[in-house]
């Protein structure tokens, strides 16, 4: 499998605004978007793009094509 993409997910939505609200279940963590005013979960272990990309629609973020592995 590939490495996870999480550390660079989250470092984009923290940049973004978007703030860490608590832990969820499992390896799950629970977002607020200030631009969305929602919350959304963010799983831990994300290996692929469409992941990525379904929590940055969420998150009322553009996709992140040009970044690396996103």
């Amino acid at each position: 499998m590939g490495a996870s993409l999480y550390r660079e997910l989250a470092d984009l939505l923290t940049k973004s605004g978007c703030k860490f609200v608590r832990q969820a279940k499992g390896s799950h963590e629970y977002w607020n978007s200030p631009i969305t005013n929602r919350f959304f979960v963010v799983p831990s272990n994300i290996e692929k793009r469409h992941t990525a990309n379904a929590v940055l629609k969420q998150a009322g973020l553009p996709k992140a094509s040009d970044t690396k592995g996103c």
